[in-house]
């Protein structure tokens, strides 16, 4: 259910627990049973069909969790109006709450963990305003990188964009993201970060959408994405 694009995989989990999903014309309350490709599904007594694949690129306000559910009654992506009538949508990798820019989102699972795999080869490029402003020494230790909690945080490349007397815009791309890589990197070196927003992905770029809106992924973004990533199984 989840790779036919229809919902995500704690969803499916809970209508399959539910009794509300029957495959070959039996009531499956199995989440890990296996199907084929020839068996019908049907949730509440509806045939499931083909879905359209649809990819997207979402400006993510700040303040927004990137979730479908949150247990504290936060905001998320999915209360933005802009997206109430579309298909079932999950975000391809994470932004957190306090950062924003350009987020991918997708209902083809396959296409989204091919994109949100460290190995995928794809550059998330970030512009980052810290506290201070870092010398080139202290950039170049950005791309050696330190080791936090048994992870290696580093970068791909750093460059100051432009700075004031106290701050600074940094524009840093990652080739890997781990959680809350930026922050935790940049707070080894005595750097609070003061706003975060990603601009690009590969070969998508932010450009002038506006906080809230989204739009379909153009058939040549699609075509480089997957040209330049690296597959992997789901």
């Amino acid at each position: 259910m989840s790779k036919l694009g229809l919902c995500s995989r704690t969803q499916a989990i809970a209508m399959i627990l539910a009794g509300r999903v029957s495959v070959a014309g039996n009531v499956e309350c199995n989440p890990e049973r296996p199907t084929t490709s020839g068996e019908l599904i049907r949730i509440d007594g509806k045939n499931v069909g083909t879905v359209e694949r649809l990819y997207i690129a979402l400006n993510k306000p700040r303040g927004l969790l990137v979730t479908a559910t949150d247990n504290r009654d936060r905001e998320t992506i999915f209360d933005l109006p802009t997206l109430s009538g579309l298909p079932y949508l999950a975000p391809v990798g994470r932004l957190d709450k306090a950062s924003e820019g350009l987020l991918l989102m997708s209902n083809d699972s396959e296409w989204a963990a091919a994109i949100a795999n460290p190995e995928s080869g794809l550059l998330k490029t970030y512009h980052v305003q810290i506290s201070g402003i870092p010398d080139q020494r202290t950039l170049d230790a950005l791309l050696q990188g330190i080791e936090d909690n048994g992870e290696h945080l580093a970068v791909a490349n750093a460059r100051i964009l432009r700075s004031g007397e106290k701050n600074s815009w940094l524009e840093v791309a990652l080739d890997e993201g781990r959680n809350r890589h930026l922050r935790r990197l940049l707070a080894a070196f005595d750097y609070e970060v003061l706003r975060l927003v990603r601009i690009a992905v590969g070969p998508v770029v932010l450009g002038s959408l506006a906080k809230g809106e989204w739009r379909a992924l153009l058939a040549s973004e699609l075509q480089e994405i997957a040209k330049n990533s690296r597959p992997t199984s789901v």
